[in-house]
């Protein structure tokens, strides 16, 4: 069956209107992206594209129906950038935001020797982007990351394939460290932390779209880190760290839970908006 094409630039006014009344913000730019994507070249592409080019419009306008439901960009697309990777996702994994790139902002200004093998742990990896970023900036390090999920335990795997860093990465499916044994420099871990009341007050791409076992911890939030923390004292090695996101105004409550475990707060990072994102810990006072 033979569509139409349609031009460009009236499929961008069509994106645009269609993403506007389902109250998406920045609709043009985000009807251009998906065009992009639709059509597998790069924005900059589609700017010097001539807008009187006829296109195939049934790819194009399955985008701008999916994303009008309020369907994440980045599960449209099947990927989301984080650090210097370009990195899969799906609806097993919550997609990577820019706010966790500051947990390896800390680990670069408290590692600064690059060169070092260290042994990096992941817990509740998704796509793995935590522990890749990491490998990326320590060509010597090995690390390995660990997810409840088997779906994203797999999709961490290709990603490091993906990035050229399989040789150094291993991905298993487990709970938290339960199945973990050895010594670790470096603990990383972006576990939930939304508090359960507060879930279905989550905007709907990320309520109706993204999985709820990455963003629910529980009554108070603080499930995962009290879980954590715990293991976290008998895998870090003598000068190991363990780095945990953080949701809103939580460092405080954490960091207690973190003395009363036996960890001691070195640092914590802020985020773009100043928010208190990331949280260094370690068994020793540094």
């Amino acid at each position: 069956m033979q569509h139409t094409e349609t031009s460009l630039a009236s499929l961008i006014q069509e994106g645009e209107q269609l993403l506007k009344a389902a109250d998406i913000e920045d609709c043009r730019r985000e009807a251009q992206l998906l065009i992009a994507a639709a059509l597998q070249k790069s924005i900059t592409e589609i700017f010097m594209m001539d807008k009187n080019t006829q296109l195939d419009p049934v790819l194009i306008r399955q985008y701008f129906a999916r994303r009008a439901e309020r369907e994440p960009f980045a599960y449209i697309v099947k990927e989301q950038g984080f650090w210097s990777l370009d990195l899969a996702v799906s609806p097993a994994t919550l997609i990577p935001r820019a706010d966790t790139e500051s947990l390896i902002e800390v680990l670069l200004t408290l590692l600064p020797d690059r060169q070092k093998p260290y042994r990096f742990l992941d817990l509740g990896t998704g796509t793995g982007c935590l522990l890749l970023a990491a490998l990326s900036e320590y060509p010597n390090a090995f690390g390995l990351g660990v997810d409840k999920i088997e779906q994203a335990a797999l999709l961490a795997g290709a990603n490091a394939k993906q990035c050229q860093l399989e040789k150094r990465s291993s991905f298993i499916t487990g709970n938290w460290a339960d199945a973990v044994q050895g010594s670790f420099d470096v603990i990383l871990s972006n576990p939930p932390y939304i508090r359960k009341k507060e879930l279905l007050e989550l905007m709907p791409e990320v309520q109706a779209y993204e999985p709820m076992s990455a963003l629910d911890g529980g009554e108070d939030g603080l499930d995962a880190y009290r879980y954590i923390c715990n293991q976290a004292v008998d895998l870090l090695s003598d000068q190991g760290i363990l780095i945990l996101e953080l949701g809103i105004k939580q460092d405080i409550e954490v960091s207690n839970i973190a003395l009363s475990k036996g960890l001691y707060v070195v640092q914590k990072q802020h985020d773009l908006n100043g928010c208190i994102r990331a949280l260094v810990l370690s068994r020793q006072t540094l």
